[in-house]
């Protein structure tokens, strides 16, 4: 009797390294805007978050990207009254973006992403052991 469920490790490893890849991306975007002051709308950039969810498609399960979520904390604020985003007052509204949450978050990801090649080649090492056996 064959297993259905054959590749079952493998798909629930390559969708954990979709869904942390996908995250590691948007903390890259994070980064890379926690300066802007501007982001089209009159308004800085708005850090946001991908939230990650169990995949239900079948019995093993995996991860899959949720939702994308917007950071709603509060803007920061700078005092440089000669910056020409600079309110009445002197103020500058900043992005939301912390950048050391932003290499934590950076960090967990990348684990995950690496623990997820690890099964994967685990997984490889003992199909080849029992291609091995058979020979």
């Amino acid at each position: 009797m064959a297993d259905e469920n054959m590749f079952g490790p493998i798909d629930v490893s390559v969708s954990g390294m979709d869904a942390f890849s996908q995250s590691m991306g948007q903390i890259y975007k994070n980064i890379a805007n926690a300066r802007t002051v501007d982001a089209g709308n009159g308004l800085p950039y708005r850090r946001v978050e991908l939230l990650l969810k169990q995949r239900v498609d079948d019995e093993l399960g995996g991860v899959e990207v949720d939702k994308v979520v917007p950071d709603r904390s509060p803007f920061s604020q700078i005092y440089d009254p000669n910056h020409p985003y600079a309110d009445g007052n002197g103020y500058v509204r900043m992005p939301n973006v912390s950048i050391p949450k932003e290499m934590i978050n950076l960090t967990i990801a990348t684990r995950a992403y690496q623990a997820n090649v690890a099964v994967l080649r685990r997984y490889q090492q003992m199909v080849d052991s029992t291609l091995e056996l058979l020979r």
